[in-house]
């Protein structure tokens, strides 16, 4: 049986982050030998995810990043069972360098096959931290947006993120996609704009309007005209650039934006725990 130093243990958890005991007892059953540590690790890991793959995943950190020249951007949630892990630093860092890795693919199955190290992808880097933590781990949502310039913002504690692309790269623009995704974080704007609210929201608004108005008494051959007026009112609390901007209420996010010059807000994305 090979000798299992204090020093081998120690390489084997900075590189799986599992626990020293763990360690130990991989590299002990391994006969010393790293790579098959290793990989008796990731099989803990796969047992371990099969018995939990009917929890509750609802808890993790979710994380935005954008590209050094800022015209495309990731959110992606990496999600664990309990409040507990979301808040360790060690599950955040890996959320982090996860993120790092998404910003250079399109998809989450592209994302997940990728490499998250010389030793193991993404996918196979959740199944062993799934044995190590001891919860069930999954990449929830993944985004991406692309536009001529792109922002982010992460809300403290990393329950909420929120991408902003604007139409233009210019002089303040990073500054104002941030505070736009702060907005976007904030209020969770249902559309862009009113063009974009899905059809079925609309009559749903305008049916809650009527029924509001006939409990009123109001007469029936009024209820079209008023119910219009009170979905113009939702249009505008309740889609990105008609919303009043939140850090100045005597302008709408669009006329913010506009500060910059011909600008507009053109695309969005908000990933949100619960």
């Amino acid at each position: 049986m090979a000798k299992v130093t204090a020093a081998d243990v120690n390489k084997l958890r900075k590189t799986t982050g599992a626990g020293m005991m763990d360690c130990k007892n991989a590299l002990v059953e391994a006969d010393g030998d790293f790579d098959s540590a290793i990989e008796i690790l990731r099989k803990k890991g796969q047992k371990i995810a099969a018995k939990r793959a009917d929890r509750d995943s609802s808890e993790g950190a979710v994380i935005a990043k954008v590209n050094e020249d800022a015209t495309k951007g990731i959110i992606i949630s990496l999600n664990c069972e309990t409040d507990f892990v979301a808040k360790n630093d060690d599950f955040v860092t890996m959320a982090h360098k996860m993120a790092d890795i998404a910003i250079n693919h399109n998809s989450k199955e592209e994302f997940l096959a990728a490499q998250f190290s010389d030793k193991m992808t993404v996918e196979e880097k959740i199944t062993e931290q799934t044995g190590v933590i001891g919860e069930k781990l999954e990449i929830g949502d993944f985004r991406v947006l692309e536009a001529a310039f792109v922002g982010s913002y992460i809300h403290a504690g990393n329950k909420i993120a929120a991408l902003t692309a604007l139409s233009a790269a210019s002089d303040g623009a990073e500054e104002v996609a941030k505070d736009v995704s702060m907005q976007i974080a904030a209020m969770n704007p249902v559309a862009l704009d009113e063009k974009g609210v899905q059809q079925d929201t609309i009559d749903k608004e305008i049916e809650i309007a009527k029924d509001q108005l006939r409990e009123e008494g109001k007469p029936e051959e009024m209820l079209d005209n008023i119910a219009k007026g009170k979905l113009n009112r939702f249009f505008k609390d309740n889609t990105l650039v008609n919303q009043t901007y939140i850090k100045d209420n005597k302008m709408s996010v669009a006329e913010y934006v506009k500060t910059l010059g011909d600008v507009k807000v053109v695309g969005f994305e908000r990933v949100a725990l619960a």
